[in-house]
């Protein structure tokens, strides 16, 4: 494993790290999708879905948390499992996570905390549902997700849906310009909207294998530009929420926060957790589907950047 400052705070499960001392393909998931994101026992049963498969596809699931103030770069089922319904669960970005480490807190890692983790651990895919990004209002309330700057500076390869379709997609989406991030569409010259396939905004940067993603990981890398790559990969076509049906159920929902004075980190929870209801589940549904749809495409990556450094 790779030798940082800071490794005596992390537990690297044995699998994993056997899998990075011998070059194998391993990739990071979150955990917040187990304590923030999905009802008990969805929770624990995508987890353990996701982890499976990730290995059919050739690599090793690293799912990142920290319990009692210990990184933990892959999870044990028992670990998993008691993470899905624990309380006192802090939600870590970047911000919180040496806070949650200095004082023996248990936390979920967000997308910008396990691309911390991942790479100080040797990681270099990482798989999750949707990024965050410009939430919109930001003209009043400057609320940008942490993981934009992650992906403008930690050198981690992020396989996800597109952003959250509740966010400013177009602002979401320059911000990354701006501060330099590859987005890719896979497969797709549109950006994904998480529930849909595509949103209106066209991605200039398309590539339809996981080896050419694999190239343009390493030829970033050789060239010494700091900071992560982008893959925007589509939810399959027949799990999708299509954009005219969602586009409603998303401005009904905005607008329910603002009747209820729904303001702050309240806010995305109430968003999602209407939407929920509005879709009559299904956007539980696809956001299953597509969680496990990026960590195959993830660990074909993983499976191929590591032929490249082997």
């Amino acid at each position: 494993m790779t030798s940082y400052m800071g490794q005596h705070h992390f537990d690297v499960a044995p699998e994993v790290k056997a899998a990075l001392e011998n070059g194998g393909a391993v990739v990071a998931l979150e955990s917040t999708i187990i304590t923030h994101g999905m009802p008990h026992p969805q929770n624990v049963t995508t987890a353990l879905d996701v982890e499976s498969v990730v290995r059919s596809n050739g690599a090793v699931p690293a799912t990142i948390a920290v319990i009692a103030g210990r990184i933990k770069v892959g999870l044990s089922r028992d670990e998993l499992e008691w993470l899905g319904t624990a309380e006192d669960v802090l939600k870590l970005s970047r911000s919180d996570l040496p806070y949650a480490v200095s004082a023996n807190r248990h936390g979920s890692t967000t997308v910008a905390a396990t691309m911390i983790c991942a790479h100080r651990a040797g990681l270099k895919v990482f798989a999750t549902g949707g990024i965050g990004g410009v939430h919109r209002g930001v003209e009043k309330t400057m609320d940008i997700s942490a993981d934009l700057d992650e992906l403008a500076h930690t050198p981690v390869t992020v396989i996800c849906a597109g952003a959250k379709a509740i966010l400013d997609l177009p602002r979401t989406l320059e911000y990354l310009e701006t501060r330099g991030v590859p987005v890719v569409g896979y497969q797709t010259n549109r950006f994904p909207a998480f529930w849909s396939r595509e949103s209106e905004l066209p991605i200039t940067i398309r590539i339809e294998t996981p080896e050419a993603v694999a190239d343009l990981v390493t030829a970033k890398q050789e060239l010494g530009l700091n900071g992560g790559i982008l893959v925007a990969n589509p939810v399959p076509e027949e799990d999708e929420i299509p954009m005219h049906e969602m586009t409603g159920f998303i401005e009904d929902a905005i607008e329910e926060a603002r009747n209820h004075h729904v303001t702050g980190k309240a806010v995305t929870p109430f968003l999602l957790s209407h939407i929920f209801e509005k879709t009559g589940g299904r956007s539980l549904e696809t956001n299953i589907a597509l969680i496990k749809n990026n960590a195959a495409l993830a660990a074909r990556i993983a499976t191929a950047l590591a032929r490249r450094i082997g």
